[in-house]
């Protein structure tokens, strides 16, 4: 059995966003050139200030081993042996070498300089050295101040720059929501990718160009669609005529088997005729409700009556909702057709407030149709039908501003789930109850 390595704490959302992470990156690589720059400056100014140091402890130590060899008088801040001496300078000096170095002596930063005596005696000279070390001090501070304005100063206009591409990059997944959405005429419209005032072309951004190339992807699947939806009903009104004389020389054929076999195909080509049209329309977006007060129990009623043996009805509780009732048992007609068609009796009918559900106890949707909503003309295995009852369904839901679900039960059967549009009556008032 295997056993997942529990997840270390996760981040907040906005710690993935462009912005965000382009402001680490400029504070990273403006904290590395600053501290490279500091480093660079500190090194090349304490070599300056510490030589200028000791080639004046030098010339110093120079003069006083002269006097000293002379017998004169060594003078202040030189001595043989003097205290506070660096043991490892005196060692040096001892040794017949002449050294310096920069030690505290007194609590104040001091240059010493230091060379051979007579016998085992080291001869030192000190050179105050608080200048310098306030010097390079100074500087240091003087690097970390104007690091610091510099980053900020960087990180402001970077997250600037940074903050107008990334708006228009959230601009541009808006339109394509949209657009995936349904809504073809969204469009990005960047100005940086259309000409100028006189006409001339821009030099197009990596952002442009994509807002560029979804625009134009949106307008040719619109025209591409807007072509399938006029060919569609192009076709379905052409098909009317022929059909309807065809309907009328089947009912003047003679009584018998093959007389019924032609009447059922012409009636399965009307109806799909008519299907064709009602999804044309729903695709041009053309419909147009007319609401009014309706219960939802009777209507479901007179829908469960008329799908004949097999439906059930369940009312939970009755609500009074503002709808199409033309549309409404259109819906309901089609899912209950469906229901009975490729599902298996009994179908419940259920009316829960403004919620009306249709289940079946076959074998459920398919798991194309409950991730992705129905799709024409698709069936799957040896199921019969064209596939556009629940197609029209769900059209006709979206004109009544309502919701329609796909999904399966637990236990088996395939549920259809529409919830209306309702708005609760305040308390004191019907409540949306049957009276």
């Amino acid at each position: 059995m295997s056993h997942r390595q529990p997840r270390g704490p996760r981040l907040p959302a906005w710690t993935a966003t462009l912005t965000w992470k382009a402001a680490v990156f400029i504070t990273v690589m403006c904290c590395a050139l600053a501290a490279l720059l500091g480093a660079l400056v500190h090194v090349s100014v304490t070599n300056q200030t510490v030589g200028q140091a000791r080639e004046r402890a030098l010339a110093r130590l120079t003069e006083v081993t002269e006097r000293y060899e002379a017998g004169d008088r060594l003078g202040p801040g030189a001595g043989v042996d003097p205290p506070g001496l660096p043991g490892s300078l005196r060692d040096l000096a001892l040794s017949g070498e002449r050294g310096t170095m920069v030690a505290a002596h007194e609590s104040r930063p001091t240059m010493w300089a230091a060379g051979p005596a007579d016998g085992h005696r080291a001869i030192a000279v000190q050179v105050d050295y608080a200048q310098g070390a306030r010097t390079i001090d100074g500087l240091d501070r003087a690097i970390l101040g104007s690091s610091v304005l510099a980053i900020g100063a960087t990180l402001l206009v970077g997250a600037f720059a940074v903050t107008r591409v990334t708006r228009r990059l959230h601009q541009t997944a808006q339109v394509a929501r949209r657009i995936s959405a349904g809504d073809l005429d969204a469009r990005v419209r960047d100005p940086h990718s259309g000409p100028d005032a006189t006409g001339v072309p821009r030099r197009q951004d990596e952002v442009a160009a994509v807002a560029g190339a979804l625009d134009t992807m949106a307008s040719t699947l619109q025209g591409k669609l807007l072509s399938e939806q006029r060919f569609t009903a192009d076709v379905a009104h052409e098909l009317r005529t022929p059909l309807t004389g065809l309907h009328a020389a089947a009912e003047l054929l003679p009584p018998g088997r093959p007389t019924e076999l032609v009447r059922d195909r012409v009636a399965a080509l009307r109806t799909l005729t008519e299907d064709l049209l009602e999804i044309s329309r729903l695709d041009a977006k053309s419909e147009r409700v007319d609401l009014d007060a309706h219960r939802l129990a009777p209507l479901a009623e007179r829908v469960v009556r008329s799908s004949g043996e097999g439906t059930e009805l369940v009312v939970v509780r009755d609500v009074c909702v503002e709808t199409d009732r033309r549309r409404l048992e259109r819906v309901l007609n089609n899912l209950v057709a469906n229901a009975l068609k490729h599902g298996r009796a009994p179908v419940l009918v259920t009316v829960d407030g403004p919620v009306v559900s249709v289940r079946d106890h076959g074998d459920g949707y398919p798991d194309y149709l409950v991730e992705h909503g129905p799709q024409r003309f698709r069936t799957e295995g040896t199921s019969k039908g064209h596939g556009l009852g629940l197609t029209i369904a769900l059209g006709q839901a979206a004109v009544l501003g309502a919701r329609l679900r796909f999904s399966n039960a637990a236990d088996g059967g395939a549920v259809a789930t529409l919830r209306l549009p309702f708005e609760e009556a305040p308390e004191g008032g019907d409540g949306g109850e049957p009276r």
